[in-house]
């Protein structure tokens, strides 16, 4: 059974001006006798989600990560945590982009900065799958997003990020603002990959050839799986037919692939998002039947 706990304000927790949002949302999930079941909930403020779905068999849960205030703003501070027990598997995404709006510099709130923060913690033998949409941060935001994920050597996990900066469309590049992406990956409680960036009008990552050299979009999807891609010649073959697949739709400017020691690293430098994640469907579809055994699955409410 879903057990939902509101979880409440305590007198060593500062409450949120008029302005600001503080939400937390924690989630478990276990695998029972009928499948991967979300067991336990907590939340406060607008984080929550609506109920596990399951297009492809209940040992599979889809969960929709649902935010009604559809941005961040100064002040805000969002926590998400998920855990996935034992044999359980989760595939994680959202409705829509998130959003990094304009910072504020006219409230009283001492910090402008934005914060998201996403923690994965997967137990033995758990699978995690986290493709949020695309994050769009604002010119003038003041942001900071980070993604820990913890597992274990016979769990798996695939994941990316995919950021979008400004609304170049629009004539809104982002110029003044500040982001900071941080992403690490620990296995058995060992940091295996530790990745941040941080753009500021102080340094010239924007537009520097070893930044994104003034490019809009980027993006990461790491896939790790110790014990399934432990053989360095397996890995070596799944690389190149990963990079066979960037070469067949014509993508190699965009994409790149590295093999860390077991990690898989693709990234993704341009300019549009919708690209972006096509070109890591086509490459999920070819790691997830060696790191999950299942055929890749789009969730629905991509369509939609």
């Amino acid at each position: 059974m879903n057990t939902i706990v509101e979880v409440p304000i305590t007198s060593a927790v500062k409450a949120p001006l008029k302005n600001q949002w503080f939400a937390h949302l924690a989630l478990e999930f276990g695998y029972t006798s009928i499948g991967t079941q979300l067991t336990r909930t907590q939340r406060k403020g607008p984080l929550s989600v609506q109920k596990a779905f399951y297009p492809e068999g209940r040992d599979c849960a889809h969960i929709y990560l649902l935010h009604p205030p559809a941005g961040i703003v100064s002040g805000d501070e969002l926590r998400i945590s998920v855990a996935v027990k034992e044999k359980a598997h989760l595939l994680f995404t959202t409705p829509g982009a998130g959003r990094f709006y304009r910072a504020r510099t006219n409230l009283d709130i001492g910090d402008t900065k934005q914060t998201q923060i996403t923690h994965f913690a997967l137990t033995a033998d758990a699978k995690c799958e986290n493709f949020p949409q695309e994050t769009i941060v604002y010119e003038g935001a003041d942001g900071f997003n980070t993604v820990d994920i913890e597992l274990t050597s016979s769990s798996a996990y695939l994941g990316w990020d995919i950021t979008c900066l400004g609304l170049p469309d629009s004539a809104q590049p982002f110029v003044e603002g500040k982001y900071c992406q941080l992403n690490r990956l620990f296995c058995d409680g060992k940091l295996i990959y530790h990745d941040r960036i941080a753009l500021s009008p102080a340094n010239q990552l924007l537009t520097h050839p070893a930044g994104l050299a003034g490019q809009s979009v980027f993006a990461t999807f790491l896939a790790y799986a110790p014990e399934k891609l432990s053989n360095k010649q397996q890995r070596t073959e799944l690389v190149d037919l990963l990079r066979q697949k960037v070469i067949d739709v014509d993508a190699q400017s965009t994409i790149s692939i590295t093999d860390i020691e077991g990690l898989i690293v693709i990234r993704y430098l341009g300019s549009h998002a919708q690209q972006c994640k096509q070109l890591f469907i086509h490459l999920w579809e070819i790691l997830r039947p060696v790191l999950i055994g299942k055929a890749a699955n789009q969730p629905r409410v991509w369509h939609t």
